[in-house]
């Protein structure tokens, strides 16, 4: 008894060379449809919220960004024109602007660098220390993680205070002003970011950490890896998902820096020798009553985010990875 086969005939051939046993492919049927669309209609509140949140705050800040739009357009006195990029061959011809930029990127990247690696630091040693001293360093840090930007910057300018701070006094530096000099602000800066920052990457390496089979670490512990090596070579390439989203994410928090700035440095510091970009923005916009430049900073801001946001994963799908 032989069994009846059915054979297709593939497109563009004939005759016995042209026949397959493959059936045709089935058009997806109407419930299938209606169930792609089913994950969209769970979002679409969210979408509309972050269109009215993000999408127009965002058309807003460009429209602006090619309008004389001063104190005199908002007041009625003149009416608005169309500049064009008139804004932005204004800014880009501004050599302050250049110095500024190059000192937002510095100083961001010694923010995110610093933050990684004491984040990463500190989260593999609460995988290695016992439950009460952890349970401490985690308060600790969630203290400092949850304390307001512009309270944690007062209390950091009053412990580095030159006449009433206990830091100059234990340090035996006498009346050093450390927001003085242009670098030694920054590095005051830098700390203060550090210290409310390296809480979101301790925390969120820790649980990816402690989802790692703990069979992957003894082995490896086992083969005499040192702490070092573990990290290199097992923990880090199964955290890079992880890695890459705590990354990105402090790139955004520290270049766009406002509030540490300003309320420690005084608004830029000495002849704005502290300023960086979101402080020269509001300097423009606001000091200044130049609306539509503090508009052309701020979108130069969101295009160097975005452009550095997706080559860091353009590099990370480059290798093959899943994020």
């Amino acid at each position: 008894m032989t069994a009846n086969t059915t054979t297709y005939k593939t497109p563009g051939t004939s005759g016995a060379g042209g026949t397959s046993s493959r059936p045709p492919r089935r058009r997806p049927g109407p419930s299938a449809r209606r169930s792609g669309w089913t994950p969209w209609l769970y979002l679409l509140p969210a979408l509309v919220l972050l269109g009215g949140l993000l999408v127009y705050p965002i058309y807003q800040l460009g429209l602006i960004s090619f309008l004389e739009y001063t104190q005199a357009q908002v007041s009625g006195g003149e009416p608005t024109t169309f500049r064009g990029f008139g804004n932005y061959a204004t800014l880009f011809g501004d050599g302050q602007f250049w110095q500024v930029l190059l000192a937002t990127v510095v100083f961001a990247a010694a923010c995110v660098l610093t933050t990684l690696l004491v984040g990463c630091a500190l989260a593999v040693l609460l995988t290695r220390i016992r439950a009460v001293p952890r349970l401490a360093l985690m308060l600790a840090a969630l203290g400092a993680w949850a304390t307001p930007a512009i309270t944690g910057s007062t209390v950091w300018v009053f412990l580095f205070d030159p006449d009433f701070g206990p830091v100059n006094r234990v340090l035996g530096l006498g009346d050093f002003s450390w927001t003085y000099g242009r670098y030694s602000a920054f590095a005051l800066v830098l700390l203060e970011v550090l210290w409310c920052s390296f809480p979101f990457v301790m925390v969120t390496v820790y649980a990816g950490i402690r989802a790692i089979p703990g069979e992957v670490l003894e082995a490896a512990a086992l083969d005499g890896a040192s702490q070092w090596r573990i990290w290199r070579s097992v923990m880090a390439p199964m955290l890079r998902p992880i890695l890459v989203v705590v990354t990105i994410q402090s790139i955004i928090w520290d270049f766009k820096v406002f509030t540490q700035i300003y309320v420690m440095t005084n608004g830029g510091g000495i002849a704005g020798q502290n300023l960086v970009l979101n402080v020269y923005a509001y300097q423009k916009a606001f000091a200044s009553s130049q609306y539509s430049l503090g508009s052309a900073i701020g979108v130069v801001m969101l295009l160097i985010l975005l452009a550095v946001t997706l080559v860091h994963l353009r590099l990370v799908r480059r290798r093959g990875e899943e994020l």
